[in-house]
């Protein structure tokens, strides 16, 4: 069966969020405009050049007599890099992680954001984040998961805009 507008979105969401670098929680958004074409997508993580906080798994390959394979292994390196809000609870410490949000890297790749209609995202967005997004044409806010604080859904809601619990 062919899912929702909403649905499509949001499992889209969820596939970008696989993209995280950031062992705190991982978030996906994607940016859709009237005709309900994306027009950018982000997932949480560190800035380009920095060390990724998550799992590195490595691995190497030792030859028998330099051309034959003889034995492959791999290992995992537990969060090497992780940063200083890594292990805290979600909604706190969040100047501790170095992770840019979701909604802040689509809006980085966003051509214009004047043009946002509506924002899917994995969870729904911080007060920093909402405030970005107030400050676009985007007039709603379509999440899977509420963000553990009431504050960026008031402030969202005093300007009339659309805050919705969805379904992927």
């Amino acid at each position: 069966m062919r899912p929702t507008s909403t649905e499509y979105f949001l499992r889209m969401a969820q596939l970008v969020a696989t993209r995280s670098t950031c062992i705190r929680r991982h978030v996906g958004c994607v940016l859709v405009n009237q005709h309900k074409h994306v027009i950018a997508t982000g997932y949480n993580g560190v800035a380009v050049g920095v060390a990724h906080c998550n799992l590195e798994t490595r691995s190497f390959v030792e030859y028998d007599d330099g051309t034959s394979p003889l034995v492959h292994r791999s290992y995992t390196v537990e969060h090497p890099h992780a940063c200083p809000g890594a292990d805290a609870p979600s909604g706190i410490n969040l100047d501790g992680c170095h992770a840019i949000h979701a909604e802040q890297n689509a809006l980085l790749q966003c051509k214009n954001v004047h043009e946002i209609v509506t924002a899917y995202v994995t969870a729904s967005p911080c007060v920093t984040c909402t405030k970005l997004l107030l400050n676009t044409s985007c007039q709603e806010i379509v999440f899977l998961e509420e963000y553990p604080h009431s504050a960026a859904r008031e402030l969202w809601e005093a300007q009339g805009r659309r805050w919705v619990h969805g379904q992927a």
